[in-house]
């Protein structure tokens, strides 16, 4: 009897016990090996009868920026909860034109100047994809999730989920050089058992093809007007 109420308080134990998830990402291209593999998001979304739990809610010192400067994103990736905001303000000393009117969440700041910053939240899960309409090399990504079981990568590919509920899951991955085949390629559905540590190794092969993007009105970039206070001199 003894020997049975203790395997039981142990069985409770066991199937109580979140699970720590590490795992790693290659990125490649043309076949060849990158030394970055930074900027994967991996994440992990409930299936079946797994619980789904809230995401973290974002508090008001939380909120992420992506800082105009030097004609370029910093950072180019931000991952929030949904329902989050992110923080668009513009340290250049010009005019910018922050949009998204393709995936995700759509938005068009206007002309807003240096010094002022603006907000915007994103409401639903999803990825977008963020430009300027004045200046056709900037581009970030904003992934918004309902999941708090995520992950982004480092420099040397190594990604680590924490204390992740046992059950099933289909994993998700996402990187902005990345296809849509090939990142449909990379999910897949993992079982997460009490105590685990593995995620699992995988590869991810960078897309040979650059499609340049339209700006806000679904055309072409204008050539820069050296005049035009949007484009100031370095």
């Amino acid at each position: 009897m003894w020997a049975s109420f203790s395997w039981l308080l142990l069985c409770v134990y066991a199937c109580g016990q979140n699970a720590d998830l590490k795992g790693k990402v290659e990125l490649t291209h043309d076949g060849r090996h990158l030394n970055d593999a930074s900027k994967v998001v991996v994440w992990l979304t409930p299936m079946g009868a797994t619980p789904v739990p809230d995401p973290p809610a974002q508090r008001p010192g939380d909120i992420p920026k992506l800082a105009q400067k030097d004609k370029s994103f910093r950072p180019s990736l931000v991952v929030i909860p949904a329902g989050g905001k992110v923080e668009f303000p513009n340290q250049d000393p010009f005019l910018h034109n922050v949009f998204s009117l393709f995936d995700g969440k759509r938005f068009d700041l206007g002309l807003y100047e240096s010094g002022s910053t603006q907000f915007v939240q994103f409401e639903k899960p999803g990825i977008s994809y963020i430009f300027c309409n004045i200046h056709a090399q900037m581009s970030a990504v904003v992934v918004a999730l309902n999941t708090p079981y995520y992950a982004i990568s480092n420099g040397h590919g190594d990604i680590a989920i924490a204390n992740v509920t046992p059950g099933r899951y289909q994993m998700h991955v996402f990187h902005p050089s990345v296809s849509a085949e090939g990142l449909r390629a990379a999910e897949r559905e993992i079982t997460v058992t009490p105590g685990a540590t593995a995620l699992g190794n995988f590869s991810l092969a960078e897309s040979s093809l650059e499609v340049a993007h339209k700006n806000k009105y679904g055309r072409d970039y204008d050539r820069p007007d050296p005049q035009s206070p949007a484009y100031a001199r370095p």
